[in-house]
């Protein structure tokens, strides 16, 4: 349900009552904020500009006359990707005062002549005896991180689609070889075959990879919805990991019950993201361990979780596990092949579709992993 703008009338969310957060040493402090490179904004509980530094006022292209002294919300104006105006209460000065604590967030502000400004904005409450009194701003800009990373999108996209036709043809003569139509291979020589055949395999898996983040990351991904049934969706996944688990000697275990409503949602990204992490499951579960794929639904969601018994996460690398490149510590040495970009792609991927991505893990334990999307009785 779309939010109602707030009637001016009502009182300010930010306060009503006027109060200077300046200290004493006046000189001294304003030459402390225009000596930060990044731009400074205060407030007072009214949410009036008391301070602001020369950053701040060169990156939202503004005087200080047009600055000091008036309201905030009328000052710094934050709009989404689309140019639309952020309802008041969803701003992040609106909800630190609120809340009473920091709000960090990537967010747009709109300047003179309708251009946009990305910054990575930090707002706190000043509090003091119990009561904020007022707000501080530190914010920087994002244009040139944004660009870089779109250079780097682009060359990982324009990379990976020129490697495909070469790994195809190392593939196909490849296989052309193993079955022997260039002549029959010595018994040395298969092993050989068969490491380069999952070479190629191992990298064509990485391209693809690499392709669906930048699509993702490009806002390109294509989502048709349908209705997908998770028991029949659950049981392919399985069937396909099989193999691989019992080449591992592990058990898989399957808790899947019947009769659960279907949900509308794009049967493809779904899969990719239970495959990824049944996969990640038989990888760093070591053999003779278990895994077991469950499936359960509420009146309101459906939720996938995996649950093995391997290496886990160390609790130091959780808040990290969904950055892109990151890997966990303790399995950089037991596994080389990876690439840190698996669970970046499934929260992408989640994220896109309405759904949600968390787990718990304890290393040397084993690690829950799950999966939800609301559910709908189509």
């Amino acid at each position: 349900m779309q939010k109602k703008e707030p009637n001016h009338t009502k009182k300010s969310p930010i306060g009503s009552q006027q109060r200077d957060i300046s200290g004493h040493d006046s000189a001294r402090l304003q030459a402390l904020l225009s000596s930060i490179g990044e731009g400074v904004i205060t407030t007072n509980e009214n949410g009036a500009i008391n301070r602001i530094n020369q950053t701040a006022l060169d990156l939202l292209g503004i005087r200080h006359s047009e600055a000091i002294h008036k309201h905030f919300l009328e000052v710094v104006v934050p709009v989404y990707d689309n140019g639309n105006i952020i309802n008041v209460f969803d701003r992040p000065i609106v909800k630190a005062l609120q809340t009473g604590k920091p709000v960090s967030q990537r967010v747009n502000y709109l300047l003179k002549h309708n251009a946009i400004l990305p910054v990575q904005t930090t707002i706190s409450p000043i509090v003091m005896h119990g009561k904020p009194i007022g707000a501080v701003e530190v914010f920087r800009d994002l244009t040139a991180e944004i660009e870089s990373d779109k250079l780097k999108s682009d060359f990982i996209s324009i990379a990976s689609h020129q490697l495909r036709t070469p790994l195809s043809a190392i593939n196909m003569y490849t296989r052309m070889l193993q079955d022997g139509l260039a002549g029959d291979l010595t018994p040395e020589q298969k092993p050989y075959i068969e490491t380069v055949l999952t070479s190629v395999k191992r990298m064509n898996t990485l391209i693809s990879t690499l392709l669906n983040i930048t699509r993702i990351e490009a806002g390109g991904i294509v989502i048709k919805k349908q209705r997908v049934y998770a028991d029949e969706l659950s049981r392919e996944i399985l069937a396909e990991f099989t193999p691989a688990a019992q080449a591992k000697s592990i058990t898989l275990v399957a808790d899947l019950p019947t009769h659960i409503a279907p949900i509308r949602t794009d049967s493809v990204l779904v899969k990719e993201i239970c495959a990824n992490l049944l996969s990640n499951a038989i990888k760093y579960t070591p053999k003779g361990g278990t895994v077991t794929f469950s499936l359960a639904s509420t009146d309101k969601e459906v939720t996938w979780c995996i649950i093995d018994t391997g290496y886990g996460i160390p609790e130091i690398d959780q808040k990290n596990i969904f950055l892109k490149f990151f890997r966990a510590s303790n399995i950089v040495s037991k596994d080389v092949s990876g690439t840190g970009l698996g669970l970046y792609l499934i929260k992408n991927i989640a994220e896109s579709i309405g759904g949600d991505v968390w787990f718990e893990s304890t290393e040397n334990v084993g690690s829950t992993f799950c999966f939800s999307m609301p559910l709908t009785s189509a």
